[in-house]
């Protein structure tokens, strides 16, 4: 089946995007990268680079994630009060996100 050429996003999920871009591109001026020297750690063009700091919606999430990982981008917080100094510290950035977290209330069984 061919890949569609425009596939239907939310304006929720544009948002969600620019936002992670914006974080992205902000962790690599902080650490004093190039878009080239990223894109090199990264493994990746330095054209798709430019389209992840943008919040291009047909990024690879592995290319996502990695440049994240590379700029001290935190993905996900497993430590309620280092997420609530995450979101303190770019609460206006952050007004995308929903008002409510729920953590989880079961464990997580791993004793196969």
């Amino acid at each position: 089946m061919p890949k569609p050429l425009n596939r239907p996003c939310s304006q929720y999920s544009h948002d969600a995007l620019a936002l992670l871009g914006q974080l992205i591109r902000e962790g690599r001026l902080s650490k004093a990268l190039t878009t080239s020297d990223l894109a090199v750690r990264a493994g990746i063009s330095r054209a798709l680079l430019q389209r992840i700091e943008r919040g291009d919606p047909g990024c690879t999430i592995g290319a996502v994630f990695e440049t994240a990982a590379i700029c001290g981008v935190p993905l996900f917080e497993s430590d309620e009060r280092s997420l609530a100094a995450h979101l303190a510290r770019h609460s206006e950035k952050l007004a995308l996100l929903p008002k409510s977290v729920r953590t989880s209330k079961k464990g997580v069984k791993d004793d196969f």
